[in-house]
């Protein structure tokens, strides 16, 4: 009796082997948990944190952490520092998703028209070339600045930034999956080169545009604090974990919890991207998945 694989069948054991890989992965399950917990943080900020972002409190100026009412402490304006980190996590986290998704939508298809057609390869590689030979920092810096300081412009620095790699990863990816006997049949078929990359190669490359997206998000968190920072991001009065940090150097010898507790916490985050990434590129690899 011969048994029919279908569909729907093989992407449940698909999901199944990748979900073992991930459970098997103590590493991985820690990066997990610590992005579940950020990011339960930035969805309920309003309900947990205990004062706005931006009430002051000039009686209470430098108050040390495990103060009443204050778990981690004030600032100089007596700011609560507990909720100004979480609203900054929040702030992070949309930066960070905003770039992620511009970079993708943007340098996949054109890392996908690279990798698959010689002559536009041409094109776009050397424009990216050209691009990578520019830090990546320097780059959001300077769109930042031209586009002036805030939120969606510090998104779209970040973004525009991180396209030249993805379009590197997606085109490495076109350049493999083209050569297999499944689109080489579509290709013998008369298949169009649209459909044979919409149809085929985008499918197969989602793995690698995934994996790529978690390894973008923990630079495009530094990079929102880096532009904070520097005054080029998220403008006061919107906390910021930057901005906090550009607060707390002027008094980090009176206060130096200002500044440890939203550095530990813009670590821990891309700790945990960078643990669920590589955890989550292990598992959507079927070499490694076939061996557990």
């Amino acid at each position: 009796m011969t048994l029919v694989t279908t569909p729907s069948a093989e992407l449940g054991s698909a999901r199944g082997r990748i979900w073992t890989s991930l459970r098997h992965n103590p590493l991985g399950l820690a990066g997990g948990i610590m992005l579940l917990v950020v990011a339960l943080l930035a969805i309920l900020a309003p309900v947990i944190a205990p004062h706005g972002p931006a009430e002051v409190n000039f009686d209470a100026p430098f108050q040390a952490p495990g103060t009443v009412g204050y778990l981690m402490g004030t600032d100089d304006l007596g700011r609560d520092i507990f909720s100004r980190m979480i609203y900054g996590i929040r702030v992070s986290l949309q930066v960070g998703l905003l770039s992620v998704a511009l970079a993708v939508v943007i340098g996949t298809p054109l890392g996908l028209l690279a990798g698959y057609w010689r002559w536009l390869d041409g094109i776009i590689s050397r424009l990216t070339d050209v691009t990578l030979a520019f830090p990546f920092l320097i780059i959001a810096v300077g769109l930042a600045a031209i586009n002036g300081p805030s939120l969606a412009n510090a998104a779209l620095a970040l973004g525009i930034a991180q396209i030249p790699t993805m379009i590197r990863v997606v085109r490495g990816e076109t350049l493999r999956i083209k050569e297999t006997d499944f689109v080489l049949a579509a290709r013998t078929m008369d298949a169009t080169g649209l459909r044979v990359i919409f149809g085929h190669v985008l499918p197969n490359a989602g793995s690698a545009i995934i994996v790529q997206a978690t390894v973008i998000m923990p630079v495009a968190v530094i990079g929102e604090a880096l532009l904070s920072f520097l005054g080029l991001g998220i403008q006061p009065p919107t906390a910021s974990l930057g901005i906090m940090l550009s607060d707390a150097q002027q008094y980090i010898s009176r206060s130096p919890t200002a500044a440890i507790f939203p550095g530990i916490t813009i670590a821990l985050i891309c700790l945990g991207f960078n643990l669920f990434g590589d955890a989550l590129r292990d598992a959507l690899d079927p070499t490694n998945t076939s061996r557990k």
